[in-house]
């Protein structure tokens, strides 16, 4: 695995929504970095990943109400772990879950294991809310999925704050997900 600036330089084998992705951070001229990986379905498998990029990597859980009729993209520290209970509290919905994977793919463009705050450009009837735990704010570089699981970004988390999520017109809510509550 090698860290690289930017890019692709070929697109052979990439989807057209990973392509997409980089379309969209070079018209906002972000900088980033890239890993190209195996396929990363766990946190465990991000790890390697992780020490690549030296990046904060970001466990991203998609929720949602008993109705499913409330949908929420929680971005969080891969290492921390959270109750559904804290979580429901803070934001005024109970009964959290995991939402099924048909939801990704129809609000996100995005599949199970390649969850990512970028799949949010998807997202053009703000379906999905935006959760960040606080602590992801201190890091001074986050590390996501570009809509796939084969690679991975590197993005200054001020980039991704104050230019990247705003011009995906979601407004993140932030949360302090503490062991107890």
């Amino acid at each position: 695995m090698r860290l690289e600036q930017g890019r692709p330089s070929n697109r052979d084998g990439r989807l057209n929504k990973e392509m997409r992705v980089y379309d969209f951070l070079d018209k906002l001229g972000i900088v980033y970095h890239r890993v190209d990986h195996q396929a990363a379905m766990t946190m465990e498998a991000c790890m390697e990943i992780d020490r690549t990029m030296d990046a904060a990597m970001c466990k991203n859980l998609l929720l949602c109400n008993r109705q499913c009729t409330d949908f929420y993209l929680l971005m969080l520290p891969g290492d921390k772990q959270f109750k559904t209970s804290v979580l429901s509290k803070q934001i005024g919905s109970s009964r959290l879950s995991f939402a099924n994977g048909e939801y990704m793919e129809a609000y996100l463009d995005i599949t199970p294991g390649s969850l990512s705050v970028l799949g949010l450009m998807n997202d053009k009837e703000n379906r999905v809310q935006l959760l960040i735990d606080e602590e992801l704010l201190a890091a001074d570089f986050i590390g996501c999925h570009p809509c796939v699981n084969t690679s991975s970004l590197k993005l200054k988390t001020s980039d991704l704050i104050n230019t990247v999520i705003p011009a995906m017109a979601h407004t993140p809510r932030y949360v302090c997900l503490t062991a107890e509550e």
